[in-house]
C-alpha cells in the first residue's frame, strides 16, 4: 500500500493540495481576498457578502495585473478583458 502526503489549506479546510508550497500560496491569497474584500465592504457599503468575498478573490487571484495597473500600467487591466472574453 502506498503513502500519499497531502496538504490541506488552512483557510480552505475542503482543498488539498500535493506540494506544501502550494497550499502555502493558496493560503495566502485568501488572506488577501479577505483583507480585500474587508476594504471594499468599507469603501462601497451597498455591496452585499457575496459580492465582496467575489471580488475579493477576483482581485486577490489577479494581484500581479493589479499591482502593475496601479504602478502606472493602466492597459495590464486589459489582460483581464482577453481573459474573460476567452
Amino acid at each position: 500500500m502506498a503513502v500519499e502526503v497531502v496538504y490541506r489549506s488552512s483557510r480552505d479546510p475542503e482543498r488539498l493540495f500535493m506540494d506544501k508550497a502550494e497550499a502555502d500560496r493558496h493560503d495566502k491569497m485568501l488572506e488577501l481576498a479577505e483583507s480585500l474584500a474587508d476594504v471594499l465592504l468599507k469603501a462601497v457599503p451597498s455591496l452585499n457578502e457575496q459580492q465582496v468575498e467575489d471580488l475579493g478573490i477576483y482581485m486577490a487571484k489577479n494581484r500581479d495585473i493589479f499591482a502593475r495597473a496601479f504602478k502606472n500600467q493602466p492597459d495590464a487591466l486589459n489582460e483581464l478583458s482577453a481573459a474573460d472574453t476567452e
